[in-house]
């Protein structure tokens, strides 16, 4: 064997344990990457399960009136009845039935799913809207 080729044991020991903690820092980076990855994914899985779960009790709701893509509406129960409707829950002022309890506020989104928010959002997209006008 050629003496160049030749390594002490120690330098074989010292040889493998930086090809070992290379191997290990790669891995473990790779590893990092596709957990995120994968909580990314069960987030956008877990917000289309919302958005579905929503749709359904949308569509089961009483609606008088045809809901245009990229609008929001507001979702009420009334004897365990569903009713969709154009007037927010700041919009009633003393008027508001004492029957009907809000539920959430929607917007329908293009493929006809509808996006939930909660009463906060809905008070900040009001806002948004009234100072618009």
């Amino acid at each position: 064997m050629h003496p160049l080729l030749r390594r002490r044991p120690e330098d074989v020991g010292k040889i493998k344990t930086r090809a070992y903690s290379a191997m290990r820092e790669q891995t473990d980076m790779h590893l990092r990457q596709i957990q995120k990855q994968v909580s990314l994914l069960l987030d956008q899985a877990n917000e289309i399960k919302r958005r579905m779960e929503v749709s359904e009790k949308i569509y089961s709701a009483s609606i008088s009136f045809e809901p245009f893509v990229g609008n929001i509406y507001h979702l009420y129960k009334r004897d365990n009845m569903h009713k969709l409707m154009l007037i927010s829950p700041d919009e009633w002022g003393k008027s508001k039935p004492l029957d009907l309890e809000y539920v959430c506020t929607a917007k329908l989104l293009s493929d006809h799913t509808w996006k939930y928010y909660s009463l906060f959002v809905n008070l900040f997209l009001h806002l948004l809207e009234s100072n618009t006008k």
